[in-house]
């Protein structure tokens, strides 16, 4: 009865373990550009001039860029900026990167960086127009 329950717990442990293997999708980052994703402004406004009503406030806006890279697969090419825009980390252009869809968002791993997962938003989709080229090209 001991062993019985023993290999019940082991075969149910092994069956949850294999329910989390996720799939990826295999692509290539061709490149990486920035590109204008807002504005940010900073005020002048201190406090006596706030308490004052003083109106002797300045501001400056400036354009902020984000990171945009292009992910080609055998069928697709994406286009995609990191959701983490205070701190986005770099990607090794020219590497394999492995991806899955994620609800609305692209979950992104490159082995030869340092293999973490990290979101994407998918700003752009484009078909290859000849997927056979592509795949000759690899």
């Amino acid at each position: 009865m001991k062993t019985l329950m023993f290999l019940s717990i082991l075969f149910a442990g092994a069956a949850m373990q294999a329910g989390d293997l996720k799939s990826y999708q295999t692509g290539v980052l061709k490149e990486m550009t920035s590109v204008e994703c807002g504005y940010e402004q900073k005020s002048g406004n201190t406090f006596v001039g706030e308490v004052l009503g003083t109106d002797g406030s300045h501001s400056k806006t400036r354009k902020t860029l984000c990171h945009e890279y292009v992910l080609q697969t055998n069928h697709v090419i994406y286009h995609i900026r990191p959701r983490d825009e205070k701190h986005p980390a770099l990607v090794p252009v020219g590497e394999t990167a492995h991806f899955r869809m994620k609800k609305d968002l692209m979950v992104l791993r490159v082995p030869e960086g340092d293999d973490k997962e990290r979101d994407y938003d998918v700003v752009g989709m484009t078909p290859v127009d000849n997927p056979s080229a592509v795949a000759q090209k690899k």
